[in-house]
């Protein structure tokens, strides 16, 4: 999985390192938890505590959009084989399958073959009746990757709001309360659509807590967000959007657009949403690695946000205090948390957070100290890296380090001391794995 093991693995502990990762990505790709959460006896359709008979339904469609979701979608035609009728999701990581259109797009910013492929979803979406059975893969990225910009909103519009939130600091429960309300398909707006329909949705979970209303922008699921709530993140942020997206706020703040649908709306009435992966599956399977290595084991939290360098310092903190004092475990240990940090960008750099994470992290380690931090969809921010790998050997000159964080350009940095992580994309989009190696 990992293109450049080979030249990572200098050690013992960056072995350990790279295992944990590649276990917990693997665990969480959708083939793995799709055929976990789904079975067929014949006619029935299982999924977790919920039964369909598909006798009731002229037609089962496959719909949605994500990092994941045709690989989803090809693990939906390997349960149900020809029940499967037709189907189109939109994704940057393309899968083979046979009866459900695979439209490629661009994350994290939208594009515009996005904007065609998601038209196509819609359309979908649209053509669903009382009697069709819509199974919608709604997985991490999917806010980028099925853009449907609203009214006199453009594509242009989307690509530098979009890049403008990203680069403020904020966390995507505001960067989605703003997407959602520029969107003719997020905040539950798929679901409108789709109604009557059953509507059944497998999502991969890549936001902290596992919010519905914000995984993907929740295009099948209430949203309780507002225009004002969208118009108080640009505030907060100071965020300058194009007049098309700041018009639109104002307006449907004013009223003069409908709501998102919240949780009372009929649309909801025949939709169920289910939970197949998310943070914590990524990191049970990479504990376990650990615990078969002869490491005892601690998991911080599936829940790590703020600010990456911060998030750094204290994950560095823990593994000194065993080193030091043999608290909270005794080594050999290993760290793991999960999460999604961010970065707030005041340099034009390249870089992501897990990448800020790692460098930031090399700053303060000791000897016995290893980290990896990755994103598990395999793009950390707009790089070809999915993250980093560090030690106490990777930072010789602290000022180039400090440098490099300073204006956001810590690919090059890793880069050139071999410390980036490459995966290419993963199949799978569950947030970010971190891992330290305490030996």
């Amino acid at each position: 999985m990992i293109e450049n093991r080979d030249r990572l693995v200098t050690t013992d502990a960056r072995d350990t390192a790279l295992s944990c990762i590649e276990a917990g990505i693997e665990a969480g790709h959708p083939r793995r938890v799709v055929r976990d959460a789904l079975s067929l006896e014949g006619d029935t359709l299982r999924i977790a505590d919920a039964a369909y008979d598909l006798t009731r339904y002229d037609e089962v469609v496959v719909i949605g959009g994500g990092n994941a979701a045709a690989h989803v979608a090809a693990a939906l035609e390997e349960v149900l084989e020809n029940r499967i009728d037709r189907g189109v999701v939109v994704t940057d990581d393309p899968a083979e399958t046979d009866r459900v259109t695979v439209n490629e797009g661009d994350h994290p910013v939208p594009s515009e073959r996005a904007v065609e492929g998601t038209r196509e979803v819609l359309a979908a979406a649209d053509a669903a009746d009382e009697r069709t059975l819509v199974l919608a893969a709604i997985t991490g990225g999917g806010s980028a990757l099925m853009p449907a910009p609203a009214g006199d909103v453009s594509l242009e519009d989307l690509q530098t709001t979009t890049n403008a939130l990203l680069e403020s600091g904020a966390d995507i429960h505001e960067i989605n309360a703003v997407r959602k309300h520029c969107s003719a398909l997020k905040g539950g707006q798929l679901a409108r659509r789709a109604a009557p329909a059953t509507v059944v949705s497998l999502i991969l979970s890549d936001v902290v807590g596992n919010d519905l209303s914000v995984i993907a922008s929740g295009p099948m699921a209430p949203d309780e967000s507002t225009f004002a709530d969208a118009l108080a993140v640009l505030e907060r942020y100071e965020i300058e959007v194009p007049a098309a997206v700041s018009d639109r706020l104002e307006a449907g703040g004013a009223g003069e657009y409908p709501e998102t649908p919240g949780p009372d709306d009929p649309a909801f009435e025949t939709v169920s949403n289910h939970i197949v992966a998310d943070g914590m599956t990524v990191l049970e399977a990479a504990r376990d690695v650990a615990a078969e290595r002869g490491y005892e084991t601690l998991v911080l939290s599936s829940r790590i946000r703020g600010e990456a360098r911060d998030a750094a310092t204290m994950h560095v903190a823990v593994a000194e205090e065993m080193v030091a004092t043999e608290t909270p475990i005794s080594p050999p240990a290993v760290i793991l948390s999960g999460g999604e940090t961010t970065v707030t960008v005041i340099g034009d750099g390249e870089g992501g957070p897990n990448q800020e994470f790692a460098t930031s992290a090399a700053l303060e380690l000791e000897d016995r100290i290893t980290v990896a931090a990755v994103d598990t969809d395999g793009i950390d921010g707009a790089t070809d890296a999915a993250g980093a790998l560090v030690d106490a050997t990777t930072v010789e000159d602290r000022e180039t380090a400090r440098a490099a964080l300073a204006t956001n350009d810590v690919y090059p940095y890793l880069d050139e001391r071999d410390g980036l992580i490459v995966t290419g994309p993963s199949g799978t989009n569950l947030n970010d794995l971190r891992v330290l190696v305490v030996d």
